[in-house]
């Protein structure tokens, strides 16, 4: 999730199968920003290409790559082969990954650890919201050892950004993905983190465990604001939903980036998850 703090424009999230997505947090400065592809090989872009993932600000990470903003692609992901047929571009729609949790239906826990209660209340709202819409899709919420487990990290701004937290995506079994990372660093959130902001970064990056891309991923200007960001025409990861919009949708669960308010599933956003839940 990513937010622009000088023009209050927004926050960002992601996904892809059995991928991390982690959401940023925009600090634009009058700072020279480094060029974050300058260690990437040219043909781990151009596997970042394949994958339907934009090139435009890659940065590496440990043994994994940053794209989008917010989305960490592991060197088992960028061996995948495309399989899908169905990429659309340039609409703003709800779109989903390859892969989706299978076995329906089946309810999915998720567990928080050694982080502040705000975060473990946030979790249960979030939970909470997911469960009204009575989907095939269930969550529920347990003490320890979840399917998905949410952990805390400390880490401050780095490059012009800070992270807010990661996801992955399903894998191709069929799991969600299994870990949810929030950062409990005082520039993420604030020393008093508000708790209808924190629930809508857990509800976006349960989107992403479950199978959903940013609505806006072929142009995440849409919501985050700045130049045009297309992440082109590959063969997988972003298969449109139907029955959801062909047009603007500012209020998307799953928009690469918010105003840092509460934002919880809008009517098209319903849409979707009953379509694929």
């Amino acid at each position: 999730m990513k937010k622009n703090l000088l023009t209050k424009i927004g926050i960002c999230m992601v996904c892809a199968a059995s991928i991390f997505s982690a959401c940023t947090k925009s600090e634009q400065s009058a700072a020279k920003k480094t060029d974050p592809a300058a260690e990437v090989s040219a043909d781990v872009l151009k596997n970042i290409t394949a994958l339907g993932f934009s090139t435009d600000d890659v940065r590496k990470q440990g043994d994994n790559y940053l794209v989008e903003g917010d989305i960490l692609l592991t060197p088992a992901n960028l061996s995948e082969v495309s399989t899908s047929p169905n990429l659309k571009i340039a609409e703003v729609e709800q779109y989903r990954t390859t892969n989706l949790v299978k076995n329906l239906p089946r309810t999915i826990t998720v567990s928080v650890s050694n982080l502040p209660t705000v975060y473990a209340t946030a979790t249960a709202n979030a939970v909470a919201r997911y469960n009204a819409l009575g989907l095939t899709i269930q969550f529920q919420v347990v003490s320890s050892g979840g399917n998905i487990q949410i952990i805390g990290f400390n880490e401050g701004p780095s490059g012009g950004y800070i992270t807010l937290g990661s996801s992955g995506f399903p894998t191709s079994s069929g799991n969600p993905y299994n870990q949810i990372q929030m950062n409990t660093n005082t520039a993420a959130y604030g020393t008093n983190p508000d708790l209808g902001y924190v629930t809508s970064v857990i509800q976006h990056e349960i989107g992403h465990c479950i199978g959903f891309r940013h609505t806006d991923y072929f142009n995440r200007a849409f919501s985050c604001g700045g130049r045009r960001s297309n992440e082109g025409s590959a063969g997988i990861g972003a298969i449109n939903i139907p029955g959801t919009p062909t047009k603007a949708d500012a209020g998307s669960w799953m928009l690469a980036c918010s105003s840092g308010t509460d934002r919880t599933f809008n009517a098209n956003d319903q849409i979707a998850l009953n379509y694929l839940y």
